[in-house]
């Protein structure tokens, strides 16, 4: 393939993926969710296993750390998060969900399905696996 085609499919895949995000925001703020994209997958990790080190967390959603800082500080004031001393490493901070936190996760999630179920319509189940077949040689090449 040449180099054309390579800027081509980087420009498809880097369009599509700011196009999903867009329009899950677009989609949040429609229906006075209160909250980002970026801090729906903050909170979605969470709910998924309470108590992450930060540094663990930033690590999972490839956002450096003064980034994911941010999100986090505006998920404390909003009272969806909470951040606590790590117990061992007085360097680290463990994060979690709070009640009000795993709330709003299960008032979401049906609501983020839609939106994934929006990207994929038109999709058959062999093209579904063949684009993740496609976006995990992409990922495993960049290991």
């Amino acid at each position: 393939m040449n180099d054309e085609a390579y800027n081509a499919y980087s420009f498809l895949l880097d369009r599509t993926a700011r196009r999903v995000k867009q329009y899950a925001q677009q989609r949040f703020k429609e229906q006075g969710f209160d909250i980002t994209v970026d801090q729906w997958l903050v909170m979605k990790h969470l709910y998924k296993q309470e108590d992450r080190k930060q540094n663990e967390l930033a690590e999972l959603l490839f956002k450096d750390n003064p980034t994911l800082t941010r999100i986090i500080d505006l998920l404390c004031d909003k009272g969806l998060t909470e951040r606590k001393p790590h117990p061992e490493d007085r360097r680290s901070f463990i994060v979690s969900l709070t009640r009000a936190g795993e709330k709003k996760v299960e008032q979401l999630k049906p609501k983020m399905k839609e939106v994934r179920a929006k990207a994929w319509e038109g999709l058959s189940e062999r093209d579904f696996h063949q684009f993740k077949k496609v976006l995990n040689t992409i990922y495993q090449n960049l290991s």
